[in-house]
């Protein structure tokens, strides 16, 4: 495991010992996704929307602890086509929900049975989402310590925010952080573009069509779906839809401006990145910057093996899981008053 200039209020668990039978990243990362998380000990949560700008709501589940103001709070966002109840949100906020932590499982814009929320999709720019979910927080519920989690393109959009808050970050955000974060998109594209990654590229293609066709249902007249019968890739899907329906000249532009590695050297709090070395659609490399690495509030932990955002251990029980673990153990051991 490597782990770069780590926080003195984190204290890394053991070394990840990857399942047996997954010590393949394609088999890791498959496995990642389809692992069920029952999440037994987490309450069933409360249905809440944060208004983020004029006709747009992004949904919530929250759960509350008693006595919520003088708990720390969390809150978890999903990675492309996901949702609040995709396993890695919920096996993260039950563990974080167990540690003391108010959760919140947020949809980004669209997702979790949220079309109806928001005229337009969702996309790895709208760090101004989070941060008028942090405010609201701050402002109507008087939450004292405030993280952010967020997995691949979720983690990309909270160490975005963060770096774009940079040290005008109010004291109430304790720390941020990204499970196998796409911060450098373009890479992150071009590596799921590569012969050996062709089911994640349709995985993804075929859900993001599929959303885009719902929307168009929903408002006529503001999407065209023409030729987009041809589009075969995640580029090409973000250079006819994407980048277009967001002001952007084409995906290079897309990518650039929405990447968190821009900022990451302005992040002023605590952060922490879980990634790993064999993470077959963020490369390791693009950890490797002088923005990350040149970041004293950053900590990278990266285990060798891993997967995209799936890290199953050999072991059962709370740990089966490693980097939700290690995410709850970042933020239930800071605390309040720790960060």
């Amino acid at each position: 495991m490597r782990v770069f200039e780590a926080h003195p209020s984190f204290i890394a668990g053991c070394e990840f010992s990857p399942h047996p039978w997954l010590r393949n990243a394609h088999a890791m990362t498959v496995a990642g996704a389809l692992w069920p998380r029952r999440a037994r000990r987490l309450p069933a949560g409360e249905a809440r929307r944060f208004e983020v700008e004029a006709g747009t709501s992004l949904l919530a589940k929250c759960h509350w602890q008693a006595g919520r103001r003088e708990r720390a709070t969390l809150v978890v966002v999903h990675g492309l086509e996901g949702s609040s109840e995709s396993g890695y949100m919920r096996g993260l906020a039950e563990l974080a929900f167990a540690a003391g932590l108010n959760v919140l499982r947020v949809n980004q814009r669209t997702c979790g049975g949220s079309e109806d929320l928001t005229p337009t999709l969702y996309c790895s720019a709208l760090s101004n989402d989070y941060r008028a979910i942090l405010r609201e927080l701050i402002e109507r519920e008087r939450l004292p310590a405030v993280y952010f989690a967020g997995y691949s393109m979720g983690g990309n959009l909270v160490l975005k925010m963060a770096g774009e808050l940079g040290e005008d970050a109010p004291p109430e955000l304790r720390g941020v952080c990204g499970v196998c974060p796409t911060i450098e998109l373009a890479a992150c594209v071009d590596a799921i573009g590569q012969p050996g990654n062709a089911l994640y590229q349709r995985h993804f293609v075929q859900k993001l069509k599929a959303r885009l066709r719902r929307k168009a249902r929903r408002s006529p007249g503001r999407f065209t779906l023409n030729g987009i019968e041809r589009v075969r890739t995640v580029r090409g899907f973000d250079d006819a839809i994407t980048a277009p329906h967001f002001g952007y000249r084409d995906a290079d532009d897309y990518y650039f401006r929405a990447s968190a590695c821009r900022v990451t050297g302005r992040i002023a709090v605590p952060a922490l990145i879980v990634t790993a070395q064999d993470d077959p659609v963020v490369p390791f490399s693009i950890f490797g910057g002088a923005e990350v690495r040149g970041n004293p509030r950053i900590c990278v932990v990266a285990p060798e093996r891993g997967g995209h955002c799936a890290f199953i251990s050999r072991f059962s029980g709370g740990e089966r899981f490693w980097a939700e673990a290690r995410v709850a153990e970042f933020c239930a051991g800071a605390g309040i008053g720790k960060g």
